[in-house]
């Protein structure tokens, strides 16, 4: 659900156990929220710190699935919590699952500049580490997939089937 065990409404916001705003309405698989009481899907918790690995693996899982936007989750995690240094590569993942999240709701003009800003931020972050392949992501073809679904997506205008265009991030793209 929300990372939390507790969440409840107080003054017609949703809060967790400590008082922090959250939003607990159920969300469906692109990460829409639903009306209260209906039937989502489950949601990845917010603020968990994952090994590099394990959050590339859990995010791969989550494309896979369609869920785009469940992936930006892990990937936000992962740039909240890792290493100063790595910020920017996990921030532009970020920017890239957010990207084919709109594409896949059929927003083509932010799918687009969000597939082409995460595609810059991580290859800025790689041009300044050196580092094309941490933690064995295949990042110039993460980067050569995302500008290629930007042009798709914005010359089309159609929404974009999450699963089948999700990128491989360990190995070719999608």
């Amino acid at each position: 659900m929300t990372g939390t065990s507790e969440t409840r409404r107080a003054g017609g916001r949703d809060r967790d156990a400590e008082g922090r705003a959250r939003n607990a309405r159920p969300r469906d698989g692109l990460g829409r929220p639903l009306p209260y009481g209906e039937a989502g899907v489950e949601r990845a918790p917010e603020g968990v710190v994952r090994r590099p690995e394990r959050t590339v693996a859990e995010a791969q899982a989550l494309l896979d699935a369609g869920r785009p936007f469940h992936a930006h989750e892990v990937f936000e995690d992962a740039w909240k919590s890792g290493p100063e240094d790595e910020r920017g590569l996990w921030r532009g993942l970020a920017q890239l699952a957010v990207g084919l999240t709109h594409a896949a709701r059929g927003n083509a003009t932010g799918g687009a500049r969000l597939l082409r800003r995460g595609a810059g931020a991580v290859e800025e972050w790689t041009a300044a580490t050196g580092r094309p392949r941490p933690y064995d992501l295949d990042l110039a073809e993460v980067i050569r997939w995302a500008r290629k679904l930007a042009a798709v997506v914005e010359g089309g205008g159609e929404r974009v089937d999450a699963a089948r265009e999700s990128p491989r991030l360990r190995g070719g793209a999608g």
